[in-house]
């Protein structure tokens, strides 16, 4: 009769556990016996760089040699990882008579443990055995953790309603790209202030008793729109509401986070951040566009383009920008973007500069438009661009489009191509 395993929680802080081989079951191995505080052994005659590096940090004791019988004495538990199977076979043995529980990696069935699947969230430890399916206990355990992460599973009383303020980033738009904490954050919430870029079908997400506060519908006006969110988050706060403040993005890239962080602090309000996936990094990669790329440019540069070169509130010095030799990445700026394109002309770039508007990143309607940087007003408007886009100034576009750009500058009067994400 094939039994099941007894399941049972070892505490292996400060005990001796020994693992017989050093390859790369022994390096996935080795940082959960680390972490549970174990005093690690590893006996094998070479081992892999990662594991050694463990050795150096002092995490482990490496036993550069073959297996001998005396390095069980004092051991609690033992894990041979070895592509020997006599050698496997001998330490089996010897941990039968000495009834210290062993795991064999070459066939369970002759060792008097297994490993299972282990995940943590939360302080509280998940581990499934799959009757020897290791595949299907690692989907198991990682389905049972993201849940945990996400609250969908955890238990009402266990969800963290700390009265107070949490700022989330929700990443540039898919909400697949959105982080587990974030998520969470929101099922926890008594109140979600959010705003318009952030990613809405998360919020279709919340349960039914969750205020919802839409940012769209505030007073208009930056400053008077600002004040009111301020208000808002501040006021829930201090009834003894857990409020997240839900951005597009990350909240202290153009988000105006701080501000809202400075608001809470001002009024005692407890705050954390949880970052979002910044879109002027995000966004171009999807397109497949990198802001940096090796021989080509070590440096980019994000700029605000909703005021224009030139406007008295602007902090952007556009000449400075313009003597730059790296990447310029340009958020709200596509109805400013043919005076921004002028005054970086002006300022000493090339004509030729490749030019990429990347339109509703992530989203089903993405696309990429391409031009020059002195074709750039003229195409924003032959294509018909809306907000929001962003757009990506320097080579790395031509890395990106070789075709649409070849190895000698674009013309000022090279047309713009136009590819669909």
């Amino acid at each position: 009769m094939d039994f099941p395993p007894y399941p049972s929680g070892l505490r292996l802080a400060g005990r001796r556990v020994l693992v017989v081989g050093g390859g790369s079951v022994a390096q996935r191995r080795v940082p959960h016996l680390i972490a549970a505080g174990a005093d690690v052994h590893v006996v094998s005659p070479e081992v892999t760089p990662a594991i050694e590096g463990l050795v150096g940090s002092a995490e482990v004791t490496w036993h550069r040699r073959g297996f001998e019988d005396a390095d069980l004495d004092g051991a609690w538990y033992v894990i041979a990882v070895t592509d020997d199977v006599a050698v496997n076979d001998r330490v089996s043995a010897l941990a039968e008579e000495q009834r210290v529980f062993c795991v064999r990696s070459d066939d369970g069935t002759q060792g008097t443990a297994w490993t299972p699947a282990v995940g943590r969230h939360g302080g509280v430890t998940v581990a499934v055995l799959g009757n020897r399916e290791p595949r299907r206990s690692a989907a198991l355990r990682n389905e049972i953790v993201e849940a945990l992460r996400e609250g969908r599973i955890a238990a009402p009383e266990h969800h963290d309603r700390t009265p107070g303020v949490v700022l989330v980033g929700g990443g540039p738009g898919d909400p697949g790209l959105m982080s587990i904490a974030g998520h969470r954050a929101l099922m926890e919430a008594d109140v979600v202030v959010a705003d318009r870029l952030a990613p809405r079908e998360v919020l279709g997400e919340l349960p039914a008793d969750v205020e919802l506060v839409d940012v769209a519908k505030l007073p208009r006006g930056r400053s008077a729109q600002q004040e009111e969110i301020n208000r808002v988050i501040v006021e829930r706060a201090l009834e003894g509401k857990r409020v997240v403040r839900f951005k597009g993005g990350d909240n202290f890239v153009f988000g105006r986070g701080y501000e809202e962080i400075i608001a809470c602090r001002a009024a005692g309000v407890p705050v954390t951040v949880i970052p979002g996936l910044t879109s002027p990094v995000a966004v171009p990669a999807i397109a497949g566009i990198p802001v940096t790329h090796r021989g080509v440019t070590h440096e980019f540069t994000v700029v605000s383009g909703h005021l224009p070169p030139g406007h008295p509130e602007s902090l952007v010095d556009y000449d400075a920008l313009a003597r730059m030799r790296g990447t310029v990445v340009l958020m709200m700026a596509v109805e400013n973007s043919p005076e921004i394109a002028k005054a970086l002309l002006a300022g000493g770039r090339e004509p030729g500069t490749p030019v990429a508007v990347v339109c509703d990143g992530t989203m089903p309607t993405q696309r990429t438009v391409l031009a020059t940087l002195s074709t750039l007003g003229a195409t924003v408007a032959s294509e018909k661009v809306q907000p929001p886009a962003i757009i990506v100034v320097g080579e790395v576009v031509r890395v990106a489009f070789p075709d649409a750009f070849p190895d000698a500058a674009p013309t000022t009067a090279g047309a713009a191509a136009v590819a669909d994400g």
